[in-house]
C-alpha cells in the first residue's frame, strides 16, 4: 500500500490524586515502561530523541510561520523536558527523586523502543508513535503494540506502594471540553500538488467516520448537549485547512515535516480520526485512506465539494441513522454513505485497471481493503446491528443502548459517560471493549500473538527496523534517534556517528539484517556497515 503510521495520546487520570499534575504523571508512564523493559540499565530507554531535522513550522501551501506567532503547542522541535527546580517547588524534591530523575535532575520523557516506535512525553499526555509499516493489517498489529505497552506502565506503576495508579485510555476527550489526538502519517510523492489533496480528502474525511468513527457520549466540545454521537473528535474541529493541531483544528493540516528526503516525499499528517480499540475500524481507516491517496495521485478522486466541510463533519458525526444530508456545492445533497460509496466505487476502478486488486496477480492487501470496506458500507445502509461487531461507535452505542433500555436512563445520565470512558480503558479487565472481544463480539484482523510480537519486534520492511534493532542490540552506545536517523557514540570512535535513514524503505531486514547477525558490539557493526566510504552512511 504505502509507508504509514499512527500516534496515540492516552488519555490519563490517577483515581486517588484528582489534583496531580498530568505532565508528572505522564512522565512517570515513561518511566514505568524504561522500569519494565529493564532498558535503562541497559542505556537503551536513554535514548534522546533527535529533534535536528524537525520542522513543524512549515506549511505545505508554501511557507513557514514564524516561531513567534507560534502556538507554544506547535514547537515540537524542542525537547520537552521538564525544568528540575520547578517540578521540585510544585510537588516537592522528595517527590521528584521518587520519580526517577538522574543526577542532573532530569525526567525521562522520551523513549525509542527495540519495536521501532517511540514512547514520549507530549504535553499532558503520554504518546505512542509507532513505527513505520507498509500495510494496513501491519497499522492495526503495531497500533494495537502501543495498547500493550501503555498497559505494562499501567501495571508496573501500580504495583508499587509508593505511587498513586494510573488509569490510561484509549479515547480523545476527557467530555469536559478537552481532545487530545490520535493522528495518522502518509507518505505520499512531493510532486502531487496540495490542493488536489484538499480537494480530494475534504469530502472522505467528512464522510468516514461512519466507517471508522469510536463513538461519544454528548454532543458538544463539553458534552453539555444530551446525545450520543459517531465521533469524538469531530465537535473539536473549526476549520478547513491549517497547520494546527491543537487549536483552531483543521480537517486538513499541512504541517510540511516529512521525516524522509524532503525534496522527494511528503508526509501527510491526518489529525481528524478517532482512537480506535476496533481493529476493523482501524484497519479501514488506514487501508481506505491509503486507497484514497492512491486516487489523488492518479487523478482520479470524485470531482465533489462540500459546502461548508467544518458544519457537514458536525452534521454526520451528529446522525446516529445515517440518513442525514450535506449540501455539495453542485447543489446535490448526499448522506455519507453515499460519499463513501462514490470513493469506494472509484477505488475498486482504479485498483482493477492498475491490477493491484486481482486475486492472483495483486499486491495480496487492496483486495481485501476493498471487500471489507464494501461489505461495511453495505452493513450500514441495511441493518446497523450487523456492522456492529466491526464498527466501533456502533458497537458502543448497542451497549450503551443495553444499559439505557435496562434502566430507562437518558443519555445525559452520568453513569452512561462512565461506561463512554470504560469503553477505553486499556486493561483487558476493566475495559468493556476488551470484555466484548473476549467473547468474540468483535471482530479481529490480527491475533494476540502478532501484537504480543509487534511490542518487542520491528516491521521487517521499513527503516524501522534498522532503528529497532540497534536500540535493542546496541541501546548503550545509541545516544539519540529520530525517525531518519540514528546516532552512535561509540568509546575509542572520536566522535559521534549519526547514520542517516532518510529512504523509508531502506535499513529493511533483507539489507540489514545479516549485518545484525555478523556482529554484537556496535563498533564492529559501524565499522563494517561505514567501511571505507567518505559519503554519509546510509541504512
Amino acid at each position: 500500500m504505502r509507508v504509514m503510521g499512527s500516534e496515540t495520546e492516552y488519555g490519563i487520570h490517577a483515581p486517588s490524586a484528582p489534583g496531580a499534575n498530568a505532565t508528572m504523571m505522564s512522565a512517570r508512564i515513561i518511566q514505568a515502561y524504561a522500569s519494565v523493559t529493564r532498558q535503562r540499565a541497559a542505556g537503551g530507554a536513554e535514548t534522546r530523541w533527535d529533534y535536528t531535522d524537525e520542522e513543524p513550522l512549515h506549511d505545505a501551501r508554501g511557507w513557514t510561520l514564524e516561531r513567534a506567532s507560534a502556538d507554544p503547542s506547535q514547537l515540537t522541535d524542542q525537547p520537552p523536558v521538564l525544568d528540575a527546580e520547578a517540578v521540585a517547588l510544585a510537588y516537592g524534591r522528595q517527590e521528584l527523586e521518587a520519580d526517577g530523575a538522574d543526577e542532573s535532575g532530569s525526567l525521562l520523557m522520551n523513549m525509542v523502543l527495540g519495536n521501532g516506535a517511540r514512547l514520549y512525553v507530549d504535553h499532558a499526555h503520554p504518546e505512542y508513535s509507532s513505527p513505520e509499516v507498509t500495510t494496513p493489517r501491519d497499522v492495526v498489529a503495531w497500533d494495537a503494540a502501543g495498547d500493550l505497552v501503555a498497559l505494562a506502565t499501567v501495571r508496573r506503576v501500580a504495583a508499587d506502594p509508593d505511587l498513586p495508579a494510573i488509569n490510561l485510555y484509549k479515547n480523545n476527550t476527557d467530555n469536559k471540553s478537552v481532545s487530545y489526538g490520535s493522528h495518522e502519517n502518509y507518505l505520499m510523492p512531493r510532486s502531487v500538488p496540495f490542493g488536489d489533496i484538499i480537494r480530494g480528502l475534504t469530502p472522505f474525511f467528512v464522510s468516514r467516520q461512519v466507517v471508522c468513527g469510536a463513538g461519544r457520549v454528548g454532543l458538544g466540545q463539553d458534552s453539555s448537549t444530551p446525545g450520543y454521537q459517531i465521533s469524538q473528535r469531530a465537535d473539536f474541529f473549526e476549520a478547513e485547512v491549517g497547520l494546527e493541531t491543537t487549536i483552531r483544528r483543521p480537517i486538513i493540516n499541512t504541517r510540511d515535516e516529512p521525516h524522509a528526503t524532503a525534496d522527494k516525499y511528503r508526509r501527510l499528517h491526518v489529525i481528524i480520526g478517532d482512537a480506535n480499540l476496533s481493529q476493523v475500524s482501524n484497519y479501514l481507516k488506514f487501508g481506505t485512506t491509503a486507497m484514497v491517496l492512491s486516487l489523488i495521485e492518479a487523478g482520479q478522486a470524485p470531482k465533489i465539494e462540500v459546502h461548508e466541510p467544518v458544519q457537514a463533519l458536525q452534521t454526520v458525526s451528529h446522525d446516529t441513522s445515517l440518513t442525514a444530508t450535506v449540501r455539495l456545492l453542485d447543489g446535490r445533497r448526499v448522506t455519507a454513505l453515499d460519499i463513501q460509496w462514490m470513493y469506494y466505487e472509484a477505488a475498486a476502478k482504479l485498483a482493477q485497471e492498475s491490477g493491484v486488486s486481482d486475486t492472483f496477480t495483486g499486491d495480496g492487501h487492496t483486495r481485501e481493503v476493498l471487500e471489507r470496506w464494501e461489505a461495511t458500507l453495505t452493513a450500514l445502509g441495511g441493518d446497523l446491528g450487523a456492522a456492529a461487531s466491526s464498527v466501533e461507535w456502533l458497537a458502543k452505542m448497542s451497549l450503551l443502548d443495553g444499559y439505557r433500555n435496562r434502566d430507562g436512563l437518558a443519555w445525559n445520565d452520568a453513569r452512561l459517560g462512565l461506561v463512554d470512558l470504560q469503553w477505553s480503558d486499556i486493561r483487558p479487565e476493566k475495559g468493556l471493549y476488551y470484555r466484548l472481544l473476549s467473547r468474540d463480539r468483535m471482530q479481529r484482523i490480527v491475533d494476540d500473538g502478532a501484537i504480543s510480537r509487534a511490542v518487542l519486534e520491528p516491521p521487517s520492511d521499513t527503516r524501522a527496523y534498522f532503528r529497532g534493532k540497534c536500540v535493542s542490540s546496541f541501546g548503550k552506545d545509541v545516544v539519540g534517534a529520530s525517525w531518519d536517523s540514528v546516532i552512535f557514540d561509540v568509546p575509542g570512535m572520536g566522535k559521534l556517528q549519526r547514520v542517516p535513514t532518510r529512504e523509508p524503505l531502506r535499513g529493511t531486514e533483507f539489507l540489514t539484517g545479516p549485518l545484525f547477525r555478523r556482529h554484537s558490539d556496535a563498533a564492529s557493526f559501524l565499522a563494517e556497515l561505514l567501511g571505507q566510504n567518505t559519503a554519509p552512511p546510509r541504512a
